[in-house]
């Protein structure tokens, strides 16, 4: 793992990205890329892979594009807590199969991105990082757009479209799914003492790896292999999550009808009580439950990944 890659020599060549004529990507972040698997101008004829970054809420957010001449549209995927685009090589390539282009984005505090490890002062910064990355007057990505969204992802898409009061003949995205959103994590009243208790002593503490996929290959992995995975849960990120929660729960009903896919054996997030806030919250979300499933639904075995692509698909084709 020592020698996978170097972030620092990636950050050190790294440009913005050019949105009308975006770079090829090259040198040590394509050695990135292919550690990864998600390299797929390679796999893919006519496909362009570009990679930079561009400003945004303080913050240096590392970006790809994949696109191609005759894309149907353009696909945003947004990843989840302590993720990165890196691990996203299974959506990402089904949505290339399906002649999408696809945009995605490294978090701030996650991946290539700056700031601190897996933290964030606000979940308002995320909503920024999305709003100006989508409203980038030069970015040409073909329409319509639509966005899938993994967990914490999830949870900026429905901050976004909740503060954003959903216009529907302003909104960008045609379709929304959202794979195991966030919107309270499971045990969060024993979590939210703890982070009461230890918060103010402690800005990190150790993370504990739980089995969040049916992917064995995936679990170890993410454990032992991924050089961008941070071993630490941050207090301020806990805290800032205490802020949201609320708001979220308070805001007022939209009219977006939201994609959910949701695996029942999922001990990350209080599925339950999340999908009774969203559907609370938007107009007759379609829900569809995968028995068996855990949380990282964008990195379950195959058995499942083939049961999310056929819904994607229902969407998408």
């Amino acid at each position: 793992m020592k020698n996978a890659f170097d972030p620092q020599r990636i950050q050190q060549a790294w440009a913005p990205l050019d949105w009308q004529a975006p770079q090829i990507i090259g040198g040590e972040a394509l050695r990135y890329a292919r550690y990864y698997g998600i390299d797929f101008a390679a796999r893919f004829a006519g496909l362009h892979h570009a990679f930079g970054y561009f400003e945004a809420a303080g913050h240096t957010i590392a970006v790809h594009a994949w696109m191609r001449d005759d894309a149907r549209g353009t696909v945003l995927v947004c990843h989840g807590y302590f993720d990165h685009v890196g691990l996203y090589k299974h959506v990402i390539e089904h949505l290339l199969e399906l002649n999408y282009a696809v945009l995605a984005y490294d978090l701030p505090g996650h991946g290539l991105s700056s700031g601190p490890r897996a933290a964030i002062e606000d979940f308002q910064v995320y909503r920024e990082v999305l709003t100006q990355c989508l409203d980038r007057k030069e970015n040409h990505f073909p329409r319509p757009w639509h966005v899938v969204a993994q967990s914490t992802g999830g949870a900026v898409m429905v901050d976004y479209a909740l503060n954003y009061q959903f216009d529907e003949a302003a909104f960008p995205f045609e379709q929304v799914i959202l794979l195991a959103p966030l919107v309270r994590p499971a045990k969060w009243r024993t979590g939210a003492l703890m982070h009461a208790l230890v918060g103010p002593f402690r800005d990190y503490v150790a993370r504990s790896f739980t089995v969040n996929s049916n992917d064995p290959d995936f679990l170890e992995f993410l454990r032992n292999l991924d050089p961008l995975q941070s071993k630490l849960l941050s207090s301020r990120w806990v805290g800032a999550l205490k802020k949201w929660i609320p708001t979220i729960e308070a805001a007022k009903k939209v009219s977006l009808s939201p994609v959910i896919i949701q695996g029942d054996l999922d001990e990350t997030v209080d599925w339950r009580h999340n999908l009774n806030i969203l559907e609370d919250k938007f107009n007759s979300p379609d829900i569809h439950m995968l028995k068996g499933a855990r949380h990282q639904l964008a990195n379950e075995s195959e058995e499942f990944r083939r049961k999310i692509n056929a819904i994607i698909d229902r969407y998408l084709r």
